[in-house]
């Protein structure tokens, strides 16, 4: 199977607070990888530095084949330009916490956003693939609306259709449902689950243990800057081998 993501001893600091400390993890395509762990684990940090949102302090990061952030000339790795860093981001669709949508354009315009201005889509092509995504999350009815008139739960489907438009090779969702009332968490966790069974590859920070034991084909857990154990769910929710997976999942289930 292909490797879509390769991330090789990755270290990051902020200030002397050192927040990864030598990651190494594989993804690969087409396949679901969760990520479980305490507040303060680095999880959230790591996600970023897949697309380059932070800027790695040492280690490297491939993305389908690509260094992300920078070219490699013999053994040293130069920063590339902000404009092919955004080049790349538009194959590595982030849905964050807090949603993000655009306040003042419609929920239709936010998803064409990226697809027109970055991608130079034509209008009417953006706006025709913009209405099935809507559809495919269960919004079509809403294209017209504008982020404040929807739920929390229907604003993070939005962004998870607007992050769909731009075709990405791989997902990245930030905690998707922590902002939302528990009663809005399923409806964006099954848009997510439908999403796996098409064989989209992503990469899922969350609290939601059922989704992962559903959902996962790699559970990672993570605890103070380093991953303490990875497996298939069965054997990482069930048969943690480390006590700090244990103490955590004791905790959380």
């Amino acid at each position: 199977m292909t490797v879509m993501v390769d991330i090789r001893s990755v270290h990051k600091s902020f200030g002397s607070l050192e927040v990864l400390k030598g990651i190494d993890l594989t993804v690969r395509a087409g396949e679901v990888t969760v990520i479980l762990g305490p507040s303060g684990s680095g999880k959230s940090t790591l996600l970023r530095t897949i697309n380059h949102l932070e800027k790695v302090d040492g280690g490297a990061i491939s993305v389908d084949g690509a260094l992300i952030g920078y070219r490699r000339s013999g053994d040293r790795l130069y920063e590339l330009p902000e404009r092919e860093v955004l080049r790349q981001r538009t194959r590595i669709g982030f849905v964050f916490q807090n949603f993000n949508l655009f306040p003042h354009l419609t929920v239709l315009d936010n998803v064409i956003e990226a697809p027109v201005s970055a991608l130079k889509r034509p209008r009417k092509e953006a706006v025709e693939s913009a209405r099935k995504l809507l559809d495919r999350v269960g919004l079509a009815e809403k294209a017209d609306a504008y982020p404040r008139q929807l739920s929390g739960g229907q604003q993070q489907r939005v962004a998870i259709a607007r992050a769909l438009a731009l075709e990405p090779k791989l997902l990245l969702f930030d905690e998707p449902t922590s902002a939302l009332d528990p009663e809005l968490v399923g409806e964006v966790l099954d848009v997510i689950k439908d999403l796996a069974h098409q064989g989209t590859t992503m990469i899922v920070v969350t609290h939601e243990i059922g989704f992962a034991r559903e959902v996962a084909d790699t559970v990672v857990f993570m605890d103070d800057g380093r991953i303490v154990e990875q497996g298939p769910p069965g054997e990482v929710l069930d048969h943690p081998r480390h006590d700090r997976t244990r103490a955590f999942l004791s905790k959380v289930l």
